[in-house]
């Protein structure tokens, strides 16, 4: 008998399992090349850019200082006798606070009264001396010339008192020194000096500084842009009546907490910084509790209003190397990495001043991991001005 139909047999089945499993292996590849690229284009909520007002808030470093801040002296040279207050301590305008050793200009102040009286004393002597002059020149028993005589010692006479009256009140004034008052009320500051030290009127060291903080000035500097914006905003004839508009201002203190008062706008220098690029601002608040205190530090917040500008939700950028992108939506659902400039930021969103366009349309989540160029599908959302809806 012959072989050959035995081999015609079994080639059949040998052939089908070699296509079965490539057929199932077409039909996997196919399956999965669709979910591939259904993960390969998230799902991502878009939006269109419009312009609308925005409220900016923008703090500035501020340094606290007293309303009055007066450097406390020593006038004349000599030995602190007393220290009459503490470091810290309230005082009231003419309080006693320093007493320097008096001696030498009590003893120059008698001088000088010894002096006065001696001149009156003259003075009276040389009147006599005139008066009795006068009807004997009238009856010519003596000359005129005698009695000119006796006039001009009488002026001489007259001007040694005035002398004497004014060094009399020159020793009354370095006497009145030895105690030194306070010029103003409010807070005692450091006191370097102890009983006992040497002090002088031309020493470079106060004795101590006194601060009235019943008002407190803080201290801040805007930039030129910040100046550019607040003048376009708040307009007037004069700086006077362009910071009367200006609303009141909040103090950060330097723990993050808010001052309890609300403070105001008083004065702008006249001229910018060469060095810093920036304007010296002033503004004033109450302390009425006496809370702040000369060389505190805080934080100015203002509020500025921008009108009709564009805006981003803060969410849907993201930065590198101190700049700012969104991502723009192109045609085939291609998104683009695009640089902004940002003008100023409120809570949640920047304000743009180059970069967007209005009616753009620019991904609003998930942009920190999406890349440049990537394919997604787009979820229109509500256009927004600024922060993405819920």
């Amino acid at each position: 008998m012959s072989n050959k139909p035995m081999q015609k047999f079994f080639r059949i089945p040998v052939v089908l399992g070699i296509c079965l499993p490539i057929l199932f292996y077409g039909c996997g590849a196919g399956s999965g090349g669709k979910d591939a690229r259904k993960q390969e284009r998230p799902a991502l909520s878009v939006s269109t850019v419009q312009r609308s007002d925005a409220t900016v808030t923008t703090g500035y470093a501020a340094l606290l200082e007293g309303k009055v801040n007066v450097e406390i002296r020593p006038q004349v040279d000599g030995t602190l006798q007393q220290i009459n207050v503490d470091e810290g301590a309230f005082v009231e305008k003419g309080q006693s606070l320093f007493k320097i050793d008096d001696q030498v200009y009590r003893e120059q102040y008698n001088g000088a009264l010894a002096a006065q009286h001696a001149a009156e004393a003259r003075l009276v002597a040389t009147k006599i001396d005139m008066d009795k002059l006068v009807p004997l020149v009238q009856s010519n028993v003596v000359s005129d010339i005698q009695l000119k005589g006796a006039k001009a010692n009488y002026q001489v006479a007259l001007a040694t008192l005035d002398q004497a009256k004014a060094a009399l009140r020159s020793a009354s004034v370095n006497l009145g020194y030895t105690v030194i008052k306070a010029p103003v009320s409010g807070y005692i500051g450091k006191i370097p000096f102890r009983i006992g030290s040497l002090v002088t009127k031309n020493q470079a060291g106060w004795l101590t500084m006194l601060s009235d903080v019943s008002d407190v000035y803080a201290c801040f500097s805007m930039s030129e842009l910040d100046y550019i914006h607040f003048k376009k905003q708040f307009t007037g004839s004069s700086m006077q009546q362009t910071l009367s508009q200006v609303p009141p201002v909040l103090l950060l203190l330097a723990d993050g907490s808010r001052f309890s008062e609300k403070g105001s706008i008083k004065t702008v220098s006249g001229q910018f910084d060469q060095a810093t690029g920036s304007v010296r601002v002033r503004a004033v608040f109450p302390n009425r509790q006496g809370l702040l205190r000369s060389g505190n530090t805080g934080t100015v917040v203002m509020e500025s209003v921008y009108h009709q500008v564009l805006m981003v939700p803060q969410a849907s950028t993201v930065e590198l190397q101190d700049k700012v992108f969104v991502f723009l939506l192109d045609k085939g659902n291609k998104v683009r990495k695009q640089a902004i400039t940002v003008a100023a930021r409120t809570t949640d969103s920047y304000v743009v001043s180059s970069g967007l366009n209005e009616g753009d349309t620019f991904v609003m989540v998930g942009v920190d991991k999406l890349q440049d160029g990537a394919v997604i599908t787009p979820v229109r959302s509500i256009p927004v001005a600024g922060e993405p809806k819920k």
